[in-house]
């Protein structure tokens, strides 16, 4: 036997009591409430969380910022005219105060953006989430479904939609928002699905099955809530990526009526005043570009915080 003698050192003379002490006394934080711990601290999302606020607000109460009504207001001596006071961005062609029209027409936009975003989940989630917990012939079904409307671009199949007479002679923000949610459902349908497979096979979803709850009931109260993750991450992000299609469909002349007061038509009728007088293109622009970078680094912190890879064991 070897003679070697071991020395350990004592336990107090050690720094791993502190370093491996474990909190008893609490219990785990859900998914859910430790998202919401590390969004609260991230500035990214405090600064985008105020900005898309105080759209909000100014989407459901114009009157507090202005005072004018920018469809009754529009003289054409005021034609491009410079800022004064009261019309602080100045005048279009038409002579209607382009603050006015900017602060009106977050309503649209924004109204589009939402909309849109439930519809879509609504569609998609559903198609997704029967797809991949039944699978089978359902989930081939759903796929070669989505794939077909994968293949229409957005533009280009809302260009061939808003031709067809019941859209073209019916323009509203409902037929945009169907528009755009009967192209923009497969990818939410696509991102529920996996996030469904990968939670249907968890243990807690087999001992409910055992406990005699049904496949459905599996679905709606176990599995959905845990695959939800990834929807609303991406959900965050198509808000202004469905914000700038209704600008994209509106300044081709298929979106929303020109009656309509919307960033989209605003951008599409500074188009022809852009020589002479840029300004009217770049508010409503830059409003828009505002909008969709607050909704963008939203979802990038809802992201980064539902993560699991970033969740601390």
């Amino acid at each position: 036997m070897s003679n070697t003698k071991h020395f350990v050192a004592p336990v107090e003379d050690t720094p791993l009591r502190a370093t491996d002490s474990l909190r008893t006394d609490q219990a785990p934080l859900s998914l859910w409430a430790d998202a919401w711990r590390k969004l609260r601290r991230r500035p990214m999302f405090i600064i985008s969380s105020l900005m898309i606020l105080f759209l909000l607000f100014v989407a459901f109460f114009p009157g507090v910022f202005t005072g004018v009504d920018p469809n009754n207001n529009c003289q054409l001596s005021n034609s491009e005219a410079g800022p004064t006071a009261g019309h602080p961005f100045g005048f279009t062609l038409q002579g209607c105060d382009v603050y006015a029209r900017v602060i009106h027409g977050t309503q649209a936009s924004l109204s589009v953006g939402v909309l849109s975003v439930l519809c879509v989940l609504v569609i998609g989630v559903t198609l997704g989430a029967l797809a991949g917990y039944y699978g089978g012939w359902l989930d081939a079904v759903l796929a070669r479904l989505g794939d077909i409307f994968f293949a229409l671009p957005l533009v280009l199949g809302a260009l061939v939609i808003t031709q067809l007479p019941l859209f073209r002679e019916n323009k509203s923000v409902w037929t945009v928002v169907f528009v755009i949610s009967m192209l923009a459902w497969p990818q939410m349908a696509r991102i529920t699905r996996g996030a469904v497979i990968e939670v249907r096979n968890a243990d807690f979803v087999t001992a409910a099955r055992s406990l005699g709850v049904s496949r459905f009931g599996a679905l709606v109260r176990h599995v959905l809530p845990n695959a939800l993750a990834p929807v609303i991450v991406l959900a965050t992000l198509e808000l202004g990526v469905f914000i700038v299609a209704e600008a994209t469909l509106s300044f081709l002349g298929i979106g929303l009526p020109t009656s309509v007061m919307s960033w989209g038509n605003d951008i599409s009728a500074a188009n022809a005043s852009i020589r002479t007088n840029p300004s009217i293109l770049l508010y409503p622009a830059g409003a828009l570009s505002i909008t969709v970078l607050s909704f963008i680094m939203l979802g990038d912190a809802v992201r980064d915080a539902l993560d699991p890879k970033s969740r601390q064991r």
